[in-house]
């Protein structure tokens, strides 16, 4: 949905309490209609992505939030004048699991652009199965488990549908070529 400056109606992001996004959408989106604020809320977004990770050679799907501790709410909370309409506010607000809009005491709209790159987010997700973790040819990581533990190496290859990749370590002196499950090994960080 576009901001629809005419209407009043804009994008706005909420945050929420930790792990408590979709209890605070499911809430939004039933009782918008029974508290009469259809003509304030048109839209509540929990953008998300369906993520796989492998462990231990079984394959598990879970949903994974893309902007974790916030929700995205299309509404109309200033009047024509730009005063806080203090109906959907303050019902908002009150929902358990809230924080506050970003902005606080005066809500503060998304740009467009950004807006149109969360539903560009969601839009690319759809239908799609993402590594939980994502790593690349040649990127350094660490290996958090097992005979090789705290040694580092460089990733030679990936292989997503299996969870696995080959990297390679230094053992006395020689680069030896190790196969390992993406949740062995974490990046390593620069500091």
């Amino acid at each position: 949905m576009e901001q629809d400056v005419g209407s009043g109606f804009k994008w706005y992001a909420i945050q929420t309490l930790s792990n408590m996004e979709q209890k605070v959408k499911k809430y939004l989106d039933k009782f918008i209609e029974i508290e009469g604020l259809q003509d304030y809320v048109k839209e509540v977004l929990m953008p998300t992505e369906l993520v796989q990770e492998v462990r231990n050679g079984k394959k598990t799907k879970r949903v994974r939030k893309l902007y974790p501790g916030y929700i995205f709410l299309c509404a109309r909370i200033y009047d024509e004048n730009g005063k806080l309409i203090n109906k959907p506010w303050f019902f908002i607000r009150n929902v358990q699991g809230v924080i506050d809009f970003i902005g606080r005491d005066k809500p503060v709209a998304l740009k467009p652009a950004e807006i149109a790159e969360i539903q560009e987010q969601i839009k690319a997700a759809e239908g799609k199965v993402v590594p939980k973790t994502q790593f690349a040819v040649g990127e350094e990581v660490k290996v958090l488990e097992g005979p090789f533990m705290n040694l580092t190496g460089a990733v030679e290859s990936i292989d997503n549908e299996r969870g696995k990749m080959q990297v390679s370590v230094s053992i006395f002196g020689r680069l030896t070529p190790v196969e390992l499950e993406f949740w062995q090994v974490e990046r390593v960080t620069e500091s």
